[in-house]
């Protein structure tokens, strides 16, 4: 009898998943959902669509001592016509808490973008794959895997050596996070080196991610999700995709700010909750947006194509949406104590971009994820930071 044979199949249950707040069931098994169907419903476009049901920060946990697992899956994978496909996503297994293996799965289906500005695609269907992973340790223990976080993923079925349980909850504070593309993952490598599972690992919380590329728009929607989603912990990190999606001006972005902190305190009227300007990024320092992407050089690069003069006529830029979000805390503070400000430049500033440079002009190298997390949780998980866990 072959190994595949002897192991035992255990459907995957919405028992199994953590850091979600939806699943859809499809024709093959489960489709974790980072939004809930009614948000779902109001997505006014692709890009988020897509994003949302990209589970970053999404990982079936649960307790076995099998030393062989089989993950079968059906992936959705992203390829731009006329560039090289990028690699396939990475499965992170944890063991207690540590990095232990790595999978990738084949096949799949296939998402091919054939008009980057409208984000106009082909779908191509393909066979469900499985991502294995042998030689674990043996004895009872807590697993992870961490779905890929740029694949859409379809997880259908759980095989493995010795029976398998969704795991126990571990009491940990739940920390909601929503941002853009960097919160999403972009040019991370592997789902647990995003930046914020590194700092949800180093900060002992449990993540739920709602970092959404190219999607961080002060959507009424995503505040009332946050509102009615339990946590203990809450950071929202706004203002990049308004500038590079043109989508705001002056005028209505303050009060957006206002109106998805008044949503957000309807639910959680006392927790703390921090709002955290964007990091550096040169292209839109002082140049407006729309971003638009560039191939002249042959790799995907984006520029900002707006007018910095037209600053004048209420046109955002990142310096001109730092100074909003901080006088917005600063107006609400008073009220408010458990509002806190986190500049940008303090997670990726000046001398952390001389040291990793932004690859394509907009996102930060798989160092850059790696230094934003870690200036994060100095920053906001330690000593007097704003999710300290304080004591007495």
């Amino acid at each position: 009898m072959s190994t595949d044979q002897k192991l035992i199949t255990t459907p995957i249950t919405a028992d199994f998943l953590r850091g979600h707040l939806d699943v859809e069931e499809t024709a093959h098994g489960l489709l974790p959902h980072r939004l809930p169907a009614r948000a779902r419903r109001q997505i006014p476009d692709d890009q988020l669509a897509v994003a949302e049901a990209q589970p970053s920060g999404v990982r079936l946990a649960f307790r076995t001592s099998a030393t062989t697992i089989r993950l079968d899956t059906l992936p959705t994978k992203r390829v731009y016509r006329g560039f090289p496909p990028p690699p396939d996503g990475v499965y992170d297994l944890l063991v207690d808490g540590r990095l232990t293996a790595q999978a990738t799965v084949d096949g799949g289906n296939l998402r091919t973008i054939t008009d980057m500005r409208t984000q106009t695609a082909e779908f191509t269907p393909g066979p469900v794959g499985t991502a294995h992973f042998t030689d674990l340790p043996a004895g009872e223990k807590d697993i992870e895997i961490w779905l890929p976080h740029a694949e859409i993923t379809e997880v259908v079925a759980l095989r493995s050596d010795a029976p398998v349980e969704p795991a126990p909850k571990t009491g940990r504070r739940v920390w909601l996070h929503h941002g853009s593309s960097i919160s999403h993952g972009s040019n991370a490598v592997f789902p647990s080196t995003i930046w914020p599972a590194l700092a949800a690992s180093a900060g002992d919380v449990e993540l739920i991610n709602l970092g959404f590329g190219g999607s961080a728009l002060v959507d009424p929607f995503t505040a009332r999700v946050m509102r009615d989603t339990r946590a203990d912990l809450i950071s929202l990190k706004l203002g990049l995709n308004v500038v590079n999606g043109d989508a705001m001006r002056l005028r209505a972005f303050a009060p957006a700010i206002h109106g998805f902190l008044d949503t957000i305190r309807e639910g959680h009227p006392a927790i703390p909750l921090l709002l955290v300007s964007p990091v550096l990024c040169p292209t839109h320092e002082n140049t407006p947006g729309p971003l638009m992407p560039d191939l002249s050089s042959g790799t995907l690069q984006f520029k900002a194509t707006g007018d910095p003069v037209e600053t004048a006529a209420g046109r955002l830029t990142l310096t001109i949406v730092r100074d909003v979000l901080a006088d917005v805390v600063k107006q609400r503070s008073a009220e408010d104590p458990n509002l806190h400000y986190l500049d940008g430049l303090d997670l990726y500033g000046e001398s952390d971009y001389e040291e990793f440079p932004l690859p394509d002009g907009i996102h930060p190298c798989p160092e850059g994820q790696r230094r934003i997390g870690e200036n994060f949780t100095k920053r906001v998980f330690a000593n007097n930071g704003p999710f300290a866990i304080t004591t007495g």
